[in-house]
């Protein structure tokens, strides 16, 4: 009687699942368990490399050297990751939310810092959850007003070399590393922005909001401007040149409203989030261009610009 290979069945599955792999080979990389060969010649473990590190080769407590893998690129992607999912998992319960700009250099004998401080109380009584940048000046000011009149007040700190210190007037306080992933944590969680008077950091926010809107990468949400003499300016420039050069169209401008009264900030705000900003169009630069209204059907007059369609 022919003697049968017990394992003829298996090489010849082997070598199917494998590409015609010799089956052997397969089999042996199949069974090996992964890991790396100590010192000892026994094989380290996945815990053990993880737990395991290198030292000083004399005692000596502390080591800079040790750290040095920290500044590379793979595991600075791992530190942004990381504060991604703490930004997302700190603000998943936040409701409706307006995220609120301005200076950081503007203290309690600014104007505007009473401005900021009365809209961040209406928008708490309105239901809103009022975000900052978290820091000193505009900020504290609105962040102020919201935790004064009860309501939920986020601060989202930065790390920089100057200016920027936490506020005491918070609720909610979330601290990061990099301005992008703070940025998107204050797109993801507003329905509208305010953008009182400020520097380079304020005029990032309102044109970040901007080119978000004007290619939909973002559904559309209202975007103030408290103090009308400060961005006069700017406004005249944009429309004044930009608009003129036809490197924007006057639908870029459908929610821009510029406004001196805490009270029309607050019922944009209000009317935007109940009505899709219908109301409050009638009163954005754009309209005031005749630009066509958001939403507007095929047969308007251009349906091809950013907002018509």
């Amino acid at each position: 009687m022919d003697r049968v290979d017990p394992h003829a069945g298996r090489n010849q599955e082997f070598s199917s699942y494998n590409n015609g792999e010799n089956s052997e080979v397969a089999r042996r990389r199949i069974v090996q368990a992964s890991g790396t060969r100590g010192l000892s010649g026994t094989r380290t473990t996945e815990d053990e490399e993880l737990l395991n590190r290198p030292v000083p080769p004399s005692p000596q407590a502390q080591a800079p050297e040790l750290a040095a893998f920290t500044h590379t690129d793979p595991w600075r992607v791992l530190r942004i990751q990381g504060e991604f999912v703490n930004g997302i998992d700190a603000l998943a319960e936040v409701g409706a939310g307006v995220a609120i700009f301005g200076s950081a250099r503007f203290g309690e004998d600014n104007p505007f810092y009473a401005d900021a401080r009365g809209l961040g109380a209406k928008l708490a009584e309105a239901g809103f959850a009022v975000i900052t940048g978290g820091g000193p000046g505009l900020m504290e000011a609105a962040n102020r007003g919201a935790y004064e009149a009860g309501g939920i007040s986020v601060g989202c700190n930065i790390e920089l070399p100057f200016e920027q210190s936490e506020n005491r007037y918070t609720t909610l306080s979330i601290d990061f590393r990099y301005f992008f992933v703070r940025k998107t944590m204050f797109v993801k969680y507003a329905n509208g922005f305010v953008i009182f008077p400020g520097g380079f950091g304020t005029l990032d926010e309102l044109f970040e909001a901007l080119t978000l809107v004007q290619t939909r990468k973002i559904s559309r949400f209202p975007i103030v401007l408290f103090g009308s003499a400060y961005w006069s300016g700017l406004l005249d420039w944009i429309k004044g040149t930009q608009l003129v050069h036809g490197a924007i169209s006057a639908e870029d401008l459908n929610l821009l409203i510029v406004t001196d009264s805490i009270d029309e900030a607050r019922d944009v705000i209000v009317d935007c989030y109940n009505t899709r900003c219908w109301t409050t169009w009638k009163k954005s630069e754009g309209a005031k261009l005749d630009a066509d209204p958001p939403g507007a059907p095929a047969t308007a007059i251009d349906p091809a610009k950013s907002d018509a369609q």
